[in-house]
């Protein structure tokens, strides 16, 4: 059984993977904050501003079994592009839920399989991109992958511990609050001060994409090599 907040067709906003487009699954559930208001004051990680609690987003769901997961995900994706299928299991905590026989479906599919994982669980047998975001006060059991994308700056938080281990893209993201363009501006200074570490913007937020449906039919002409894939919503 697999309980997901959503899922949607879009493209990736932000990281090594921005403007590919990707299928997100959102699972339910995270291990750091209960994504409840009451609990932020005492949670790990009390700055996450994305909804996991219940089932009652685009094509949320208790899903019974992985076939019936990929199945739905599978849909989703324009039926005339056999390449380059990306999906991108998020959360919440997704692997508190992700196992190998999810992973296995989905490769059986076609998909290019990533996560978006906090790093505190190990990351099962058939992900293809691993992209980690440590938080201050939670054990990290993740070091390496694909990317490391920490949300910055976090009190207590040292980029020093992250810089030795082994990912092929490190990530600093302005934390999104009140104080975006201060953090920006930290963001901005320490990758200058240290050219190994690289600013990622949530370019999903500043252009406004948010979700692509496959069932209601782009308006726009089919350009060469570009997917007629959906209508774009904005938020």
């Amino acid at each position: 059984m697999y309980s997901i907040k959503e899922i949607f067709y879009t493209l990736q906003g932000e990281g090594a993977n921005a403007g590919r487009a990707a299928i997100f699954c959102r699972f339910t559930g995270c291990n750091l904050w209960s994504g409840r208001e009451r609990d932020r004051a005492g949670a790990i990680c009390k700055f996450c501003d994305t909804d996991f609690v219940g089932i009652d987003g685009t094509m949320g769901g208790q899903y019974k079994t992985a076939e019936a997961l990929v199945d739905a995900i599978q849909g989703l994706w324009p039926a005339d592009q056999i390449k380059n299928k990306f999906v991108v299991l998020t959360g919440g905590e997704p692997l508190l839920q992700v196992d190998r026989n999810l992973t296995k479906r989905l490769h059986k599919s076609g998909f290019e399989v990533a996560v978006e994982t906090n790093g505190t669980i190990p990351v099962p047998n058939g992900i293809d991109w691993v992209c980690v975001s440590p938080k201050q006060g939670a054990k990290l059991r993740v070091t390496r992958g694909n990317e490391i994308k920490i949300v910055f700056p976090q009190i207590d938080l040292q980029l020093v511990e992250f810089e030795n281990m082994s990912f092929d893209h490190f990530f600093l993201q302005p934390m999104d609050n009140r104080n975006r363009e201060e953090n920006t501006n930290l963001c901005i200074n320490a990758c200058l001060e240290n050219p190994k570490w690289r600013l990622s913007v949530q370019t999903h937020k500043e252009i406004g994409i948010r979700e692509i449906y496959k069932h209601e039919l782009c308006r726009l002409p089919k350009l060469s090599g570009i997917i007629r894939g959906g209508i774009v919503n904005t938020v």
